[in-house]
């Protein structure tokens, strides 16, 4: 039995082959395309047991590549690998051949690997938030220039009901001032444009499944949040408890305890930033609509303050959501805050 593990670049890879006893048979760097890490596993093919792959920021390309080739491909979680700090000497060929060590031990941590043309749904849903933030710049800039220059401040409305001819018609302001809001005002409206192209392919595609019309029962989950919850959450069942879902959304406080008292804190940032944005913002439009959400927030905000109810409402309606999709029922208010 083989096992391979890669150590992935922006511009190359590091392919490492080694057998049971972790003995090392392969170690090639080539340049990232698919038909050179063929090459090199190939004549391993038929002894291989798995093929791990390091999870940066451009690991779609390889994985897509190697399980079309037929290999049963692993994703590393490397924020779940640290290695001995006492090491020496470490490197590419060391860090791919450990890869193979730990799937060679069953101990490799797994990322999980989205399937195809459900993350091309997912990276557009993210593709419409980067847009959205994006816009929400532009509209800042036009709201500082105005009560800057005017000492009155336009709400968003105003700024998004805009253009070249009402900038323009603006009294008092120089040329260059009109001028770099007429810029702000273009953006504005070729940034909404797009946004609505994505919204309504995402809405067209998403709409009609089960997991969509579920999430959108929740108080304070539109169409937008139920969306980018269901495509970043992917398969529920991936999760084997509600805390792990909770953790992975950052609902969860990162701490290290030792004999009973708190010795410090983890990765508090590891997890799904857009899960943990989404139930954010579901849970400031639910303590809005919902009055059983706003009395649950206004009980821990008498206790804590604004930033901790928020999170704690957040936590509920994440834990509520997943038991809603492992077992395909709609929200319960009474299940949720009793």
């Amino acid at each position: 039995m083989k096992y391979s593990g890669i150590d992935l670049h922006s511009n190359n890879c590091v392919v490492v082959v080694s057998d049971e006893s972790d003995r090392i048979l392969v170690t090639r760097r080539v340049p990232n395309s698919l038909p050179l890490v063929l090459q090199v596993l190939d004549s391993h093919r038929e002894e291989l047991i798995g093929v791990v792959v390091e999870a940066t920021y451009n690991w779609y390309w390889l994985v897509d590549g190697l399980q079309a080739a037929g290999y049963r491909v692993h994703l590393a979680n490397t924020a779940a690998i640290k290695r001995y700090e006492g090491l020496k000497r470490s490197g590419d060929e060391a860090d791919a051949a450990y890869l193979a060590h730990l799937l060679r031990l069953k101990l490799l941590p797994e990322g999980y690997i989205c399937p195809k043309p459900l993350r091309a749904l997912r990276d557009l849903s993210r593709k419409r938030l980067q847009l959205v933030r994006s816009r929400t710049q532009h509209i800042l800039s036009v709201e500082n220039i105005q009560a800057r220059e005017s000492g009155c401040r336009m709400n968003v409305k105003q700024v998004k009901q805009l253009d070249a001819q009402s900038v323009q018609a603006m009294p008092g302001l120089l040329p260059e001032v009109k001028l770099a809001l007429r810029a702000n005002v273009a953006i504005i409206g070729e940034l909404g444009k797009q946004i609505d192209k994505l919204e309504c392919c995402l809405h067209e595609r998403v709409r009609l499944s089960e997991e969509f019309k579920l999430l959108k029962t929740t108080p304070g989950i539109g169409e937008t949040l139920a969306t980018t919850i269901m495509l970043e959450t992917g398969t529920v069942s991936r999760f084997a408890q509600v805390g792990k879902f909770s953790s992975y959304c950052r609902c969860v406080d990162s701490e290290r305890v030792s004999n009973g008292k708190k010795k410090g804190e983890g990765n508090v940032r590891n997890g799904n930033a857009y899960l943990a944005w989404a139930f954010i913002e579901a849970a400031n439009f639910a303590r809005r609509h919902c009055p059983e959400a706003k009395r649950f927030y206004e009980r821990k905000k008498a206790r804590t303050n604004n930033i901790v109810a928020t999170k704690a409402l957040a936590h509920k309606l994440a834990r509520a959501c997943y038991h809603m999709l492992r077992e395909h029922k709609p929200f319960e208010v009474k299940r949720c805050f009793g």
